[in-house]
């Protein structure tokens, strides 16, 4: 199985690059198949109705990140927690989704605090982001709170830590588990209907 995992952090070096890289190697060791796009190091311009235009410019820019999510079966999104939101810019990579591409395939989602937070932006993405994407957010997600004292190395820091490493295992199983499930049904065809592209 095939999973595309977004980094949502604008930084360079981040925690949330951190956390990517856990399920990375996490689904590796399961023995799937990964490809990470990483928003603080491979920046996208800030979308506009351009884009459906399509030109080279746009295709440059898209197409290889389009060929990655064709071929997957699952996503994982990373959030960091920026004023209790999620990060612009993972938002802005969904506007350039669309539902042929990732509809009806399963999100996990995975916030990532400093401190004690991380719930608003699971709020927010299940909110908001899957009207015409049409994305399957699960009903499990992963918050990964004190960022900086987790996920650091082989042994775990102590039993937070164990914790979050024990929860992410749960929740990667889930995921590649609806990922199963979800494939055949995209493959019959019931999911598409032009009058209906975009949700209510």
């Amino acid at each position: 199985m095939k999973i595309v995992i977004i980094t949502g952090s604008h930084r360079k070096v981040s925690q949330s690059a951190k956390v990517a890289n856990w399920f990375k190697e996490r689904l590796q060791i399961f023995g799937h198949q990964t490809w990470t796009l990483d928003l603080g190091n491979h920046k996208l311009p800030v979308w506009d109705d351009s884009f459906w235009d399509g030109g080279e410019d746009w295709d440059k820019i898209w197409k290889p990140i389009e060929a990655e999510l064709k071929s997957a079966d699952a996503l994982i999104f990373v959030t960091p927690e920026y004023s209790g939101m999620a990060s612009p810019g993972l938002k802005n990579f969904i506007l350039y989704c669309s539902s042929p591409l990732v509809g009806h395939k399963p999100v996990l989602l995975a916030a990532v605090s400093a401190s004690r937070g991380g719930s608003y932006p699971i709020a927010e993405l299940r909110m908001s982001s899957y009207k015409n994407t049409k994305l399957c957010y699960l009903p499990e997600h992963i918050i990964v709170r004190d960022a900086e004292k987790m996920l650091n190395g082989p042994e775990s820091a102590g039993a937070d830590d164990s914790y979050l490493r024990d929860r992410i295992d749960f929740a990667l199983k889930i995921l590649v588990s609806y990922g199963e499930a979800l494939k055949p049904i995209r493959e019959s065809g019931i999911t598409v209907k032009k009058e209906f592209s975009n949700g209510m």
